[in-house]
């Protein structure tokens, strides 16, 4: 079911690994997904599968940002990752990141 009233989404350090995403699927909305590549309780292959899953759908942009040395708490990159959120906010509100139109199929 598509939920228009859900325009876009940032989630920090997923854990694809333990919960189940599917839930993304029927409402397809473009979004940052930032995590770090020392988290240990979400790893970083697995949140990487989760980002090309996404990828996938049509009509939507997904944004990955790794954060270099953070761990799932961000324990001293925490200033880091309120810039790219803040960055992604940004450019999201400015209408940088449109995802590319889907093709129209002909009949």
């Amino acid at each position: 079911m598509r939920r228009p009233e859900i325009e876009g989404f940032i989630s920090v350090a997923p854990q694809p690994n333990i919960y189940d995403f599917s839930f993304l699927a029927p409402c397809p909305s473009s979004g940052l997904i930032i995590n770090g590549d020392a988290d240990r309780v979400a790893p970083e292959k697995d949140v990487n599968g989760l980002v090309e899953k996404l990828k996938t759908q049509k009509g939507i942009l997904i944004t990955h940002k790794i954060i270099e040395g953070a761990n799932h708490f961000f324990n001293g990159q925490t200033e880091t990752l309120m810039g790219e959120c803040e960055d992604y906010l940004d450019r999201r509100l400015n209408g940088e990141l449109v995802p590319e139109p889907a093709a129209k199929r002909i009949r």
